[in-house]
């Protein structure tokens, strides 16, 4: 019942905003092309009994950025997604994503927003967050950290000493995770490093009393937000995180499709080399990329922020018919 009044008031606040919702299928040619997303394939069968490849999304993303190289403004889309290999108790293989972009209005216009969503939900509701026996209350001011900054305060790094314009060296991160005793394996990547940093040493420590924005991303970290213009180490890229839990991730999105391109392709080689497999690319998707505005958008999972609205202890309590 609670779901049911967030998800109204959630839309009665976009429409009071000029927004208006968007209902993006599913079924697509590229399902996403970051590198540790993992889709289910859904083979379209045509009349002549021909069959094409086809995915159920992760994310509406691609499609909500083809309609704003279509001229829409605002807009939110609240639909299903699928990702396979998640089933933890804050993941699902089947879970609603709510996204929403604006286009032509700034990445901090888009953080302000998603900061509002978490105060609706817990005035809603009339409770403040909670998860696992932490609390979060959104009603006062959140707390504004970069990624650099969570990282020396709660795990002794000084993460943009090991990056550069040109990227990240591997070694220096390692040097300086074996000086704070993080342990990692010999032929984990700058990435997979940078990872468990921030979920062993960093994650836990965010969204407590009050909301945490994580904020300036390493570029490297990064795959469809664009370059901040302060310092090209970083990217227009945060999380919103509370008791713990990662809420929402959003950017200042990417518009060159020379440059979307190149990561994709980045990310599908090394989806290869870890996985064995790989995804298309959307042609469509990198060709809207060229008359597409500039634009801010965020993607906030729904069944965890009613789950920490209502103090459940597992998504699948906020699901209404959830995966058995």
């Amino acid at each position: 019942m609670m779901r049911g009044r967030i998800v109204g008031a959630i839309r009665d606040w976009f429409r009071a905003k000029d927004f208006l919702e968007v209902d993006c299928g599913a079924l697509q040619v590229s399902p996403g092309n970051e590198t540790h997303l993992h889709a289910f394939k859904a083979p379209l069968v045509n009349p002549d009994g021909s069959s094409e490849d086809r995915y159920l999304h992760t994310s509406p993303e691609f499609a909500c950025k083809k309609l704003l190289a279509a001229g829409e403004k605002r807009i939110f889309s609240m639909v299903h997604c699928f990702r396979n290999r998640e089933r933890t108790p804050l993941h699902a293989p089947e879970f609603t994503m709510l996204e929403w972009y604006r286009a032509n209005e700034p990445y901090e216009q888009i953080i302000a927003d998603t900061v509002g969503m978490l105060k609706l939900a817990s005035r809603v509701s009339g409770n403040a967050l909670t998860w696992r026996g932490k609390t979060c209350d959104p009603s006062g001011e959140a707390e504004y950290l970069s990624v650099a900054e969570a990282f020396s305060r709660h795990a002794g790094i000084d993460l943009l000493a090991t990056l550069s314009a040109e990227g990240a060296d591997r070694k220096a991160l390692a040097a300086q995770a074996e000086a704070q005793d993080i342990a990692f394996a010999k032929d984990d990547s700058w990435s997979d490093i940078f990872s468990r940093i921030l979920v062993e040493k960093v994650e836990p420590q965010l969204g407590q009393s009050r909301p945490t924005v994580l904020f300036e991303y390493p570029a490297v970290e990064a795959a469809l937000a664009r370059v901040s213009p302060k310092d090209p180490r970083i990217a227009e890229r945060f999380e919103l995180y509370a008791c713990g839990v990662e809420l929402a991730n959003g950017f200042g999105e990417l518009t060159d499709p020379v440059e979307q391109r190149r990561r994709f392709e980045a990310d599908m080689a090394l989806k290869q080399k870890l996985y064995g497999e790989r995804y298309p690319i959307d042609e469509t998707f990198l060709e809207a990329l060229e008359t597409m505005p500039e634009a801010s958008g965020v993607a906030l999972g729904l069944d965890r922020l009613v789950m920490l609205a209502t103090g459940a202890g597992r998504i699948d309590q906020v699901i209404w018919t959830p995966f058995n």
